[in-house]
Order: C-alpha cells, then sequence, then structure tokens
C-alpha cells in the first residue's frame, strides 16, 4: 500500500520537515525580531537556505538543483514561514520567479538562468503587478516594442515586486503589441538586475514581512536582447496564470507556516501563564479558542499538500485547488495569529513576543499572488466551466 494510500506525507518527506525545522530554529529565528525591526533581508537565512539547499529546492537536477517535488517544496517554505515568514519569501519568490522559465522558456534561457539560482548565486523575482493594474494584469501599460535589430526596449514600471534590488533575474511581463487583443499582447521576458535603463524604487514601508524588500521596477528605454522572451510573443499572460497556478500554494503553505508559529507560542504561553490560581490553558475559553485554531489549521494544511500533489502532477482542476489552498490557508492564518494575540493579551500586543509579527506578516498572504477575493472569483469560474 502506497503513502498516498495511507493518507500520509513519505518518510522521506517527514525527514525533509525536520531538517527543514532544524535549520530554521537555529539559523533563521534567532535572527527574525531584527530582521522584521530592522527592516532588512535576511542575509543570515539566505546563507543558512543556500547551504543547505533550501533556498531554491524545486530547480531540476539537470540545472544544477536538487529536484524536490511541489509538496517538498510546500514544506521547506511551511517550516521556515513558522519561524520567519521574510525568510520563507525566499525559496517562495525564487520559484515564482523561475517558473515561467521552467514552463516556458527555450532551453537556452533554462541553462542560462536556472543554474546560478540552484547554486544559490542568484535570486529570482517576479514582475506582473502595476501601479494601475493589479487584479487587472490585462490592463497593464509596461510596454516592450520590437527594435529593428530584434531587440525589445522596454518602458514602464512593476508595482510591489518581493526581493527587488536582491534579486539578480526578473521575469517581467509587458505590453509587445499594443494595438493587438486585450490579453493577446502581452509577452514575458528575463530581465537582469544590471541591464541598462532598468531601476528600483524605493522600498515600501510594509505592515509586515518587513525583512522582504519590496519595491517598484522602473524601466526607461531598457534594451534587452530578443532570445530574453519567454515563450512565444502574446502568450505573456498565459504563462503567467500558469504560473500562479502552482505557486498559489506556495503561499498556502506560508500562511500554514506562519498560523502554526503562532499556535505554537502560544500554546505554550497559556500553559505557563497564571491567573486566578490555576494557569490560563485550564479555563474552557481557551481551551475552545485553542481547538478552533488547530482544526482549522490542519484543514488548510491537507488543502495545501492535496493542492501541492495537484501541481506535481499538473492535473486538470489545479486552477481550483490551487487557488483554494491559498484562500483558505490565508484566512485561517489571519484568523489564527489574530487569536493567538488575543490569548496572550496585553503581551501580544507587544513586540516583546513574536505574535503580533506573525499577525503583521499573515495579513499580506490575503493580499498577494492574487487577492482573497480574486481566488474566489477564479474557483467559481472553474466550477462555472464544467
Amino acid at each position: 500500500m502506497s503513502d498516498f494510500d495511507l493518507f500520509q506525507i513519505s518518510e522521506d518527506h517527514q525527514a525533509l520537515r525536520e531538517a527543514v525545522r532544524s535549520v530554521s530554529e537555529a539559523k533563521i529565528a534567532p535572527h527574525a525580531a531584527r530582521v522584521d525591526e530592522e527592516g532588512v533581508f535576511p542575509q543570515e537565512a539566505h546563507d543558512a537556505l543556500v547551504a543547505t539547499d533550501f533556498h531554491a529546492p524545486h530547480i531540476a537536477e539537470d540545472y544544477d538543483g536538487v529536484g524536490a517535488d511541489a509538496l517538498a517544496v510546500c514544506l521547506v517554505i511551511e517550516e521556515v514561514a513558522r519561524v520567519c515568514a521574510s525568510s520563507s519569501l525566499i525559496p517562495a519568490v525564487n520559484k515564482l520567479g523561475s517558473m515561467p522559465v521552467i514552463l516556458a522558456g527555450s532551453q537556452e534561457l533554462k541553462s542560462r538562468y536556472l543554474p546560478p539560482v540552484a547554486r544559490g548565486e542568484a535570486m529570482f523575482s517576479y514582475g506582473l503587478s502595476e501601479a494601475g493594474a493589479g487584479s487587472d494584469t490585462a490592463g497593464m501599460t509596461c510596454k516592450a516594442i520590437e527594435a529593428s535589430d530584434g531587440s525589445f526596449v522596454l518602458d514602464g514600471q512593476k508595482s510591489w515586486i518581493t526581493n527587488a534590488g536582491v534579486s539578480q533575474f526578473y521575469t517581467v511581463l509587458a505590453v509587445t503589441d499594443p494595438d493587438g487583443p486585450r490579453g493577446r499582447n502581452v509577452s514575458a521576458f528575463v530581465l537582469e538586475k544590471d541591464d541598462e535603463g532598468f531601476a528600483f524604487g524605493p522600498p515600501e514601508k510594509k505592515l509586515g514581512i518587513k525583512g522582504s524588500p519590496t519595491r517598484e521596477l522602473l524601466f526607461e528605454h531598457c534594451r534587452i536582447p530578443g532570445d530574453r522572451m519567454v515563450g512565444a510573443p502574446g502568450e505573456g499572460l498565459k504563462i503567467a496564470l500558469r504560473t500562479l497556478d502552482h505557486t498559489r500554494i506556495t503561499i498556502g503553505a506560508q500562511a500554514v507556516g506562519i498560523a502554526q508559529g503562532a499556535l505554537d507560542f502560544a500554546v505554550g504561553y497559556v500553559k505557563e501563564r497564571q491567573q486566578f490560581g490555576q494557569a490560563v490553558a485550564q479555563f474552557q475559553g481557551v481551551q475552545f479558542m485553542l481547538a478552533d485554531m488547530a482544526m482549522k489549521l490542519e484543514a488548510a494544511r491537507q488543502l495545501v499538500y492535496v493542492a501541492a500533489a495537484k501541481s506535481e502532477r499538473d492535473d486538470a482542476d489545479l486552477r481550483f485547488f490551487g487557488a483554494a489552498a491559498k484562500c483558505y490557508a490565508a484566512d485561517v492564518a489571519m484568523e489564527v495569529t489574530t487569536d493567538a494575540v488575543q490569548l496572550l493579551g496585553g503581551s501580544g500586543y507587544t513586540k516583546d513576543f513574536p505574535v503580533e509579527r506573525m499577525m503583521r506578516d499573515a495579513k499580506i498572504t490575503q493580499i498577494y499572488e492574487g487577492t482573497n477575493q480574486i481566488q474566489r472569483v477564479v474557483m467559481a469560474r472553474a466550477l462555472l466551466s464544467k
């Protein structure tokens, strides 16, 4: 009988979880509060993840990677997010940025850009949203116009780009046929940090994930070779949506990890905290809160794992499950972290304890890679298309 029949993760996956948790607790957790307080990139986490091949585990062995499956990638992200959400965006965004190349890039593009990421020499970010085109991705105005020599010249901007300025490579979506049909006039390209005419806006001042830099990408007559196009002309949004089908699951994993970290801390706190002559954990009202938190968290985890399995197989219903996993896990993370703050009382509202950071970090999981309202649109369309 297979592990799938038994409905449990394999021994290899369990060993991976334990290994990532060990690295996370020893090398990442000690820096999490400072990273948040100072808003600095978690370099210690990056170095620890690279040293253990957890920074971009999704890249195949053919490109110097370890070839981890989709569930393994989720386990890495979940365990890192349990101690530091900002640090979990290193493996998550490396997958997001490189996934278009993996799905639709030429062999030459894959050979050029995947190995440096796999070796930890570079990071890969993703440029889709704009100031006026968030949920409405087809409304983007960033343009990439083909020149007579076959190169492309980019002009415009991209907003809310995770790890911008730290990453060396960027998948960027831009309009290549301004007069073409809306949504089918967009192409994807790989940009390099040092490309002339490519600059970054100032870091955004965010509520959470403060250790992960978020900046604009700015293009002013930025000329790139034509062989940097990912896929065929006009297929950019199609590639972008396929990418998100796979990577929304990693945000679900991040949400599960954040929620688990908050629940773990809250359980430990209420077992130690004394009121009215007994541990707070002895009060039935508190026990009911903990039970609900754990129940919803486990449901979210199972949904993420099922979606990861569907991602690995590229199942026909992946779009629904990817959206559902991200949406449900993000909502659960927001609820669980908020309840964790409540369980700590006044202490939960201070930076002396990690749950207030976890609550702030959880909020973004309901917003990026498609708001949870958009996820519901995606799910509904999948249902109605049957």
